[in-house]
């Protein structure tokens, strides 16, 4: 039934005599009863929209850092969203004007893009965004894709205004979207964050680099302090110059040596006299 046989009918015509024919109360009844019913079913079907739009989007919104709550709250929700893709989230607003959401997806869809980006994702990636949102939501937030918003700036696009890789926050990697812990880069064990003197690799037994090492004590001699292994070695003292050997003069010459004289001579052994006789009885 088009629109004028539905006014014709609700209020009424003129007959080709000339005579009014009102309308009848039960067709009134009947195009009010369709409209109703309608609604009820819009209404239905956007709040089934919303519920499951808002499970995918808080998964999302997790795994982007950002907190999941958020993704629940009627405007605030695409408020956060717009932000997450580097637009600004007062967009949402013109949703309240005639034919304003038309600009508020437009802004949408070019920061859905960039979100993509983020998860490795391409332009393909996005006309599905803007046919099945839903499906775009699952899919990021329920998928193993990590999280990298150094891959934005990388394509040369703005950077996210809210969650991991926005107002100085490290990029994060892995689960939800962070490396390390959940996800951005890690530490390596044992080594200082850069920019920090100072510090250095250290292992089980010895000093990090800048700190004295401990001393070394045993029962009944005094404590030795054992040099720090980060220790830079002394220079060597220079080697002193060698002195010249001196040198020796003639050795001297020993004179004649002396004769000696001729050897003495004994005399002559003296002779013994003769026996005394012995006198007789």
């Amino acid at each position: 039934m088009s629109s004028s046989g539905i006014l014709t009918t609700v209020l009424g015509q003129y007959t080709d005599d000339g005579t009014y024919r009102p309308g009848g109360a039960e067709a009134v009844g009947t195009i009010l009863g369709v409209y109703a019913l309608i609604f009820v079913f819009s209404l239905v079907f956007a709040a089934i929209f919303y519920v499951v739009l808002a499970i995918g989007l808080a998964a999302l919104f997790r795994k982007v850092g950002i907190e999941p709550w958020k993704a629940w709250v009627p405007f605030y929700s695409t408020f956060v969203w717009l932000k997450l893709g580097g637009q600004n989230g007062h967009w949402v607003w013109a949703t309240l004007i005639p034919y304003g959401s038309i600009v508020t997806s437009v802004f949408l869809y070019i920061g859905m893009h960039r979100t993509g980006k983020a998860f490795g994702k391409e332009v393909g990636f996005l006309v599905l965004g803007i046919f099945l949102p839903v499906v775009w939501v699952y899919i990021l937030g329920f998928g193993k894709d990590p999280y990298r918003p150094e891959l934005i700036a990388a394509a040369g696009l703005g950077a996210p205004l809210v969650g991991y890789g926005s107002g100085g926050q490290p990029g994060q990697y892995g689960q939800p979207g962070q490396y390390g812990q959940p996800g951005s880069y890690g530490q390596n064990p044992g080594y200082a964050p850069a920019g920090q003197p100072g510090l250095g690799y250290q292992t089980a037994g010895y000093p990090t680099a800048g700190q004295q090492a401990p001393a070394y004590q045993t029962a009944g001699y005094p404590a030795v302090q054992p040099p720090s292994p980060f220790a830079s070695p002394a220079p060597a003292a220079p080697a002193a110059p060698a002195a010249p050997a001196p040198t020796s003069g003639p050795a001297p010459t020993s004179g004649p040596a002396p004769t000696s004289g001729p050897a003495p001579t004994s005399g002559p052994a003296p002779t013994s006299g003769p026996a005394p006789a012995t006198p007789s009885e």
